[in-house]
């Protein structure tokens, strides 16, 4: 057992201070739990979705990036068939016999979950052996940045690593991540989240042949702005009806088409029939929807161009030109049976006005919607100030300042 060193902190994090505080609080949770001083340790982050608003279940374009908020764990074989997982903040013990995944329930939370990962990781041909793990994390949880795919690449890192000699590729982690949640937490998610989490860095994602993905060179950081994340208060893990609509409406727009997903046609072609898909289907929303995705699919090949010519300017605004579409087309900026809460819409009208004044960011709805947390890209200079305008109006420590992070689903020693 050895902690990690301080340059892979370094490298990891940007500093080693407080992350070493966080490993050995982990370590000794973990000697405290499991009494033994075996352990490796592990971290995978959260994500952050730059353009691409809910596009990768039918077959879309995305870029996505990992941020520095992460879940981080300690584990180690235990030569048993039981996966024994201890969270901080919960008492409780998770604890999964191999042998009897078949019995495991859905929609039971964390265990249902690492079940259903269990039984993707032996259909995909890879080895799971019984493991006891202590884990921590920092990502927001039920707020748009992807705890639970952090969670789930985290757990992938664990298993690649000592039952099937890190033979395992990031696409196969996203699948198994998205497999269960599929399956077992019966959530209608793509293929997004785990990707981002799982490779780090800035990528560019395009799901219309299985998923393909490249690294790009970006980030807040280095064109002068900082990636905020704020918390509207109101979490989402009790909207998957709400999220789920949306690749079924999407996905009865392309079977109109003719195909099986959106990507399998083009906006042209939808522009043509579009009063016949208007008069069978029945359901403008489903239409606005359908435009949503071809255009945001533009503005994901638009964005990466922009990066590769190092134009800031207009990557901000293809973000604001997203955050607009998601707001009126995708309509996932709050629930349409509870249109009174708008905590979303509440958060990005206040920074549009903040960036109005200054002149210079952009702003949008993050992640799945409907609740949760919204993006702000501000000027560095205008962080602080940024900060304590809006903690007038929500709390200071649901603001959080953070950057890309390099490094996705890792073993770290």
């Amino acid at each position: 057992m050895r902690l990690p060193s301080l340059e892979i902190l370094n490298k990891v994090y940007g500093e080693s201070e407080a992350s070493l505080k966080r490993y050995e609080d982990l370590l000794q949770q973990f000697k405290e739990h499991f009494n033994s001083e075996q352990m490796e340790f592990f971290s995978a982050p959260g994500r952050t979705e730059i353009v691409g608003n809910h596009t990768d279940h039918n077959g879309g374009k995305i870029l996505a990036a990992s941020i520095t908020l992460d879940t981080i764990g300690a584990a180690y074989p235990n030569n048993s068939d039981i996966i024994s997982i201890f969270s901080e903040g919960y008492e409780d013990e998770i604890r999964l016999d191999l042998s009897k995944i078949d019995e495991v329930p859905i929609n039971q939370g964390t265990l249902s979950l690492i079940a259903g990962m269990m039984k993707a990781t032996a259909n995909a041909g890879f080895k799971a052996a019984g493991f006891n793990a202590y884990i921590s994390t920092s990502v927001i949880s039920a707020a748009g940045v992807s705890s639970s795919a952090s969670f789930e690449m985290l757990i992938c890192s664990i298993i690649n690593y000592y039952f099937n000699d890190s033979k395992m590729s990031y696409i196969d982690y996203a699948k198994i991540g998205q497999y269960a949640e599929n399956k077992y937490w019966s959530k209608a998610s793509g293929l997004m989240d785990q990707m981002a989490c799982a490779v780090g860095g800035t990528i560019s994602l395009d799901f219309s042949n299985d998923v393909k993905y490249e690294k790009v060179d970006f980030s807040f950081s280095k064109i002068g702005y900082d990636l905020i994340i704020v918390n509207t208060g109101k979490g989402h893990a009790d909207l998957s009806h709400e999220y789920s609509e949306i690749p079924m409406e999407m996905k009865a727009v392309a079977n109109k088409l003719g195909g099986t997903l959106l990507c399998d046609s083009n906006l042209q072609n939808f522009l043509e029939q579009f009063t016949e898909l208007e008069e069978s289907l029945e359901n403008d929303r489903a239409l606005l929807r359908s435009m949503h995705f071809y255009e945001e699919n533009r503005r994901v090949e638009e964005a990466i161009q922009a990066v590769a010519d190092h134009n800031e300017k207009h990557l901000l605004k293809i973000i604001e030109e997203s955050g607009n579409s998601s707001w009126k087309w995708l309509q996932n900026c709050y629930v349409a049976t509870d249109n009174k809460d708008q905590k979303i819409n509440l958060a990005l009208a206040l920074t549009e006005i903040f960036i109005k004044k200054i002149g210079d960011g952009s702003c949008r709805i993050h992640g799945g919607g409907f609740a949760g947390v919204i993006m702000s890209i501000i000027p560095k200079a205008e962080t602080s100030n940024y900060i304590e305008y809006m903690s007038k109006f929500i709390d200071e420590k649901s603001i959080y300042p953070m950057n890309i992070r390099e490094y996705g689903a890792i073993h770290l020693g």
